[in-house]
C-alpha cells in the first residue's frame, strides 16, 4: 500500500477589529516574501494582497468582529482563510453606481482561483486560493 503525504506550511495571525487592514497587508506581503514570489510574481501577490484586505475589512465591518488570517502553502496553492464571528455567509454583488462599496467578494472572485465558505460553529471562514506561479 502507497502512502502519500502532503507538506505545508502556513502562518496565522488575529486582527482586532481596532487593527488596521494595513496591518494584515504587510504581514503576509513578509511572508509571501519567504515563498519568492514577491520577485518571481508580483501580480500574483498583489492579488492576494487585494484579497487579504477585502476578507479582513468584511470581517471588521460587517461581522463587526476580529479576523483570524490564515495563509497555507502547499506547493500547489496558497490558501488565503480569514474566520469571523458572524455566520452569513458572503455572496458577490453586481456593481452599482447608486451605492458605495459591495464589491468586494466580486473582486475576490475575479482575482482568486477559486474561493469559497464555510459556516462554523462560531462563525464563518472565507478561504481563497491562489495557484503556485510557474516556476
Amino acid at each position: 500500500m502507497e502512502s502519500s503525504s502532503l507538506r505545508a506550511v502556513g502562518w496565522a495571525r488575529t486582527l482586532p477589529l481596532d487593527c488596521e487592514v494595513k496591518a494584515a497587508r504587510d504581514w503576509a506581503r513578509e511572508h509571501l516574501k519567504t515563498l519568492g514570489w514577491t520577485t518571481s510574481a508580483p501580480e500574483t501577490v498583489d492579488a492576494i494582497l487585494l484579497t487579504v484586505s477585502e476578507l479582513v475589512t468584511n470581517a471588521h465591518r460587517h461581522a463587526h468582529s476580529s479576523a483570524q488570517l490564515v495563509m497555507t502553502y502547499d506547493d500547489r496553492c496558497l490558501h488565503v482563510s480569514v474566520h469571523d464571528g458572524s455566520s452569513d455567509l458572503p455572496t458577490p454583488r453586481e456593481a452599482s453606481t447608486e451605492r458605495l462599496g459591495g464589491r468586494g467578494m466580486f473582486l475576490v472572485d475575479a482575482l482568486a482561483d477559486t474561493w469559497e465558505s464555510h459556516p462554523c460553529p462560531h462563525g464563518k471562514s472565507v478561504s481563497a486560493c491562489f495557484r503556485a506561479p510557474a516556476a
